[in-house]
């Protein structure tokens, strides 16, 4: 003898077309009922509440603002490097977001699989508000999305989110009066965010010290050296320092961090600013010598 035995439709992955399922009496046992296929519907409950979870994690992702932009300009500004121009002007919320030095923002491409790439912005605030561009300092890494944005041409389009993060905050080693000594360390393409952070202004033409030290491998790598000039017109000292550099090379040798224990001289802790972007290991050790000098740490300002 066999006892039917009626189970509502489960979902499809379950198998959702036996409505009935004829079961002997000899293998049922007396305490055997419809509960025992209770872990059924607790799985199908489960997968139920999987997919919801997996759904509001994709909404969550989408919410990011994507805004097209074209691109004006690129050109090499040094070995792997290069200099990108993008037009934000039609994009009057995006040329607004950008307020502080030092902010980033995320790029990807149009129609690619590539993931998008976090870039300090290295034009200044005004010059978007002006001009309606942003300017950037690109490295270009084999397989990178980098890579890809610096094969584009003129009239391409990328899209841009809105700028992030809080910037340097300046506030903090100012009045310059109170703060007549800034020392700026910067290595590789972390001199992007230092460059808006310079051309947007710091008050360096009324401190009686400013001081970059831009490190690069060699003079091929070092970007931006046409705004040497211009940057020291405006109060900032530079020295560059060159870790690999040809024979004929007579300034600072090695890295930023041990040119500046040699040659930091006398300055006064307490009414000294630092800005630091490049290198963990730069950003470290700078910090630590400047800490042992008595240098604040809420002085020390990093874009991140």
């Amino acid at each position: 003898m066999a006892v039917l035995i009626h189970l509502p439709n489960s979902t499809p992955t379950l198998g959702s077309h036996a409505s009935h399922i004829a079961i002997p009496k000899s293998v049922l046992r007396p305490s055997m009922t419809v509960s025992k296929f209770q872990p059924l519907r607790h799985l199908s409950h489960h997968l139920r509440r999987r997919s919801l979870a997996v759904s509001a994690s994709a909404v969550r992702q989408d919410t990011t603002l994507w805004t097209p932009t074209p691109l004006l300009q690129i050109s090499p500004a040094a070995e792997s490097l290069f200099n990108i121009t993008i037009d934000v002007s039609e994009s009057p919320e995006l040329a607004a977001s950008y307020t502080k030095a030092g902010q980033y923002l995320q790029l990807r491409l149009q129609d690619s699989d590539s993931k998008p790439s976090f870039l300090a912005i290295a034009s200044a605030p005004s010059l978007a508000a002006s001009k309606g561009v942003f300017e950037f300092l690109v490295k270009s890494v084999a397989g990178s999305t980098a890579e890809l944005l610096c094969g584009l041409n003129k009239g391409d389009l990328v899209e841009l989110t809105l700028a992030m993060g809080k910037g340097f905050d300046i506030d903090q080693i100012s009045p310059p009066e109170n703060y007549q000594t800034v020392l700026i360390f910067a290595t590789g393409s972390g001199i992007s965010p230092i460059r808006s952070l310079i051309e947007e202004g710091l008050s360096a033409n009324v401190r009686s010290d400013v001081r970059l030290y831009y490190g690069a491998r060699n003079l091929d790598r070092m970007a931006y050296q046409d705004k040497f000039k211009e940057w020291k017109s405006s109060g900032v000292d530079i020295v560059p320092v060159l870790s690999q550099p040809d024979d004929s090379w007579t300034g600072e040798r090695g890295y930023v961090q041990a040119a500046f224990t040699r040659e930091r001289g006398n300055y006064v802790p307490q009414s000294t600013g630092a800005v630091l972007c490049g290198q963990k290991q730069m950003a470290e050790e700078v910090t630590a010598v400047l800490v042992a000098d008595g240098v604040s740490t809420d002085k020390i300002l990093k874009n991140f």
